[in-house]
């Protein structure tokens, strides 16, 4: 039996694709274009449904956008596995589905009040589907965190360029956690949603074992060139009005992106290794080496 994805020319699909294949698992991508015209093969018995709108940083995206793609397509697709012979749906959701910016650490059962167009219409998807799961089916809301990998620089590609260049990180006071999922996590937990018929159905949120802070992050990147990145430590006051000033003045640090390395965000996965039976098998260091490493290339 094969394994229908889409969005399996993404990032996290051809990702999906590769080590599917090296576990012998067919898998057939399916085109969204023709929404009218969708129809799952017979021989299929697990849909993932990868295909979404990202959320947008650059903020030029409408909100309608999101909700017509990540929300009504989401429904489109659901029905059409609804009326296949497929068993299993795996939906890839987010913990943006829950919240921004969390005060504590985000497990399945923290109340959900996302803030971005991007979370609500991931949100309102993950609803649908619970309240629409069809008797006899396997059905998985997946909410990862940040996803990272070889090839994929992402909001990692400014602190990546900073070490490399020699240029001092000036947040070495500031002491943050941050929950990420390396992409060889992710296919892991997948690929045991699909074999392990006794994995029940429900939201799983998904984050390496250990957390990491952006100075970590700073020092692996080190560690990946070959060299001994510099790091500052000025008053974390300074560096506030720092920002402020940014915002007026359109400079490189501003408030927005201060939070966002220095800001906490944990993810408990607790539960999918619960239900796995053991930890993740790469640990958070060793998969950002990886993914660092492959920027060399």
């Amino acid at each position: 039996m094969s394994v229908l994805i889409t969005g399996a020319s993404g990032f996290v699909g051809q990702n999906l694709v590769a080590f599917l294949k090296s576990k012998k698992i067919p898998t057939v991508s399916i085109s969204l274009r023709e929404k009218r015209a969708l129809f799952i093969p017979e021989h299929s018995s697990t849909l993932i449904h990868l295909a979404g709108k990202a959320h947008d940083l650059k903020k030029t995206s409408n909100e309608a956008e999101y909700f017509e793609i990540n929300t009504e397509l989401t429904k489109l697709v659901y029905r059409a596995f609804c009326e296949s012979k497929g068993d299993t749906f795996i939906y890839m959701s987010s913990v943006k589905a829950v919240a921004d910016n969390p005060s504590e650490v985000v497990d399945e059962e923290t109340l959900a009040k996302p803030i971005t167009a991007y979370g609500k219409s991931k949100l309102a998807a993950e609803e649908y589907l619970l309240q629409n799961k069809k008797e006899g089916t396997r059905l998985y809301v997946l909410r990862p965190c940040m996803i990272h990998g070889p090839k994929n620089k992402g909001n990692l590609n400014i602190l990546y360029r900073l070490v490399r260049k020699g240029i001092p990180y000036p947040l070495g006071r500031f002491s943050n956690n941050r929950s990420y999922l390396s992409i060889e996590n992710l296919n892991f937990v997948v690929y045991e949603l699909i074999r392990n018929k006794r994995i029940e159905s429900g939201v799983y949120s998904l984050a390496d074992s250990e957390s990491l802070s952006t100075k970590d992050l700073v020092y692996l990147i080190g560690e990946s060139l070959g060299k001994k990145p510099m790091v500052l430590s000025p008053p974390i006051e300074l560096v506030k009005v720092l920002a402020q000033i940014g915002d007026v003045f359109k400079l490189a640090l501003n408030t927005e992106r201060l939070q966002k390395l220095t800001g906490s965000y944990l993810v408990s996965n607790k539960k999918i290794e619960k239900a796995i039976g053991r930890k993740l098998p790469m640990s958070a260091k060793e998969g950002f080496l990886l993914t660092f490493r492959s920027f060399l290339t």
